[in-house]
């Protein structure tokens, strides 16, 4: 799976498996592959979602670390 795929490209790929396998329209032998495809686009989903929670986090304890700072400097 290429590194650059995007969090929406992995979702709307997911989609596209997800109508096939609907509407029957995957044969047999294609099942195991997209099922495989989808558990990659799974996987790589998740990864961006903890990577954007931690960085998100990040970014709060920043705020609050300058919030100390500035309550310090006022006392």
């Amino acid at each position: 799976m290429p590194q650059n795929t995007t969090y929406r490209q992995a979702i709307e790929e997911l989609e596209t498996i997800l109508r096939a396998l609907e509407t029957d329209a995957v044969d047999v032998d294609d099942l195991t592959a997209r099922v495989q495809r989808s558990a990659e686009l799974i996987r790589l989903c998740k990864q961006k979602l903890r990577s954007a929670e931690s960085a998100i986090d990040q970014v709060f304890e920043n705020l609050d670390d300058e919030d100390d700072a500035a309550y310090s400097d006022e006392e």
